[in-house]
């Protein structure tokens, strides 16, 4: 029996680095309102942790009338009833130390749960400094995207100079938080948060601001011995850095929508060296899913870019969700909407 949990405030998590942590309000509604989300790829046998079984039971039956679709439905559960489950495994949203304190308090035995120190590694993975890595590493044709992890002001500056519009990330933070821009100068209310950065997380990243004209990743899953498997694509859209929804077709579709833009051979190429650079840098260190953000850019003459390697969630992502939709519907849109302190899932066919 499997247990599965969606906890979205897995990278906000990681940036608190406790035990103890409690997410903002928002990321508590999301996770409340969206605890039904792993029934759809859950197994008829396992099991879904909730806070309210009830009320996970009825929003996953919702979904399932409103579409017509058929899939098992796993059990329901809640923490108080985690110790008297013949659990024999855990495949949480994403693994952080509040998860594992949350999962221990509740009476999960220890040896299911990854420790302190490959929390810790999972940790120093998901830290941005490997985006410019991997950016440096891909050198595939047709590929564009730079990134630095300064330490300094005067780096950041320096940079700005080189570039004038850039755009400065938080080492560890949720998608959407912890980004902000800058045009030509650093102004003081921007300097007192990277200067927190510094104090708090050691580090800011800093890239050029890029001229995109749409979002997509790549999906893989690392078995943790060396091993990188492809899953699919994912295209998605954002709202001010915020994800907002997917789009859910068959491959061959998705292939052909980038490749207006983009050759296939170009994304074949750059998936195959992300297969190799994360084999060898997840071996015995991370096993489960993660995504590869990347995006479309317009050059400054006019030509389409890729930029192979945004972010990389060392996680499930919204990808995976949408790619674990395609056996319910072939053709559609998965759309998460919003409001403040509450969230609810949309799927729609079409035609």
């Amino acid at each position: 029996m499997k247990l599965h949990i969606f906890n979205p405030e897995h990278d906000l998590a990681l940036a608190a680095n406790l035990s103890n942590f409690t997410a903002p309000l928002a990321g508590r509604a999301l996770r409340n309102e969206l605890s039904y989300l792993p029934a759809f790829w859950a197994d008829e046998d396992d099991v879904v942790l909730t806070d309210d079984p009830n009320f996970a039971e009825r929003q996953f039956k919702n979904v399932a009338v409103q579409l017509d679709i058929k899939c098992p439905q796993p059990q329901f559960v809640t923490k108080n009833s985690l110790n008297a489950l013949p659990v024999s495994s855990v495949e949480p949203w994403g693994w952080d130390l509040a998860i594992r304190g949350e999962l221990l308090r509740a009476g999960l035995c220890e040896a299911l749960l990854p420790s302190v120190d490959e929390i810790e590694e999972i940790r120093q993975l998901s830290h941005r400094r490997h985006t410019t890595w991997m950016l440096d590493e891909i050198d595939v044709p047709h590929t564009v995207g730079q990134s630095w992890c300064c330490s300094t002001i005067d780096e950041i500056r320096e940079i700005m100079f080189r570039h004038h519009d850039i755009v400065l990330k938080a080492p560890w933070s949720s998608t959407g938080r912890g980004v902000r821009m800058a045009h030509g100068t650093l102004e003081q209310p921007l300097c007192r948060w990277i200067n927190r950065l510094f104090e708090t997380q050691g580090s800011v990243m800093v890239e050029p601001y890029y001229n995109k004209i749409c979002d997509f990743g790549m999906e893989f899953y690392s078995d943790g011995d060396g091993q990188v498997a492809y899953c699919g694509l994912s295209l998605f859209s954002t709202v001010n850095g915020a994800y907002t929804g997917n789009l859910l077709m068959s491959e061959e579709n998705k292939e052909e929508t980038i490749s207006r833009y983009i050759s296939l051979e170009t994304l074949q190429s750059v998936q195959e060296r992300i297969i190799s650079l994360t084999g060898e840098m997840y071996q015995g260190k991370y096993r489960g899913l993660f995504g590869v953000d990347m995006m479309i850019v317009c050059q400054d003459d006019g030509s389409y870019g890729l930029h192979p390697c945004v972010e990389i969630n060392l996680r499930r992502t919204m990808g995976h969700v949408a790619l674990a939709m395609k056996k319910y519907i072939k053709k559609g849109r998965l759309t998460i909407y919003g409001k403040p302190h509450s969230f609810s899932l949309m799927l729609e066919h079409s035609v």
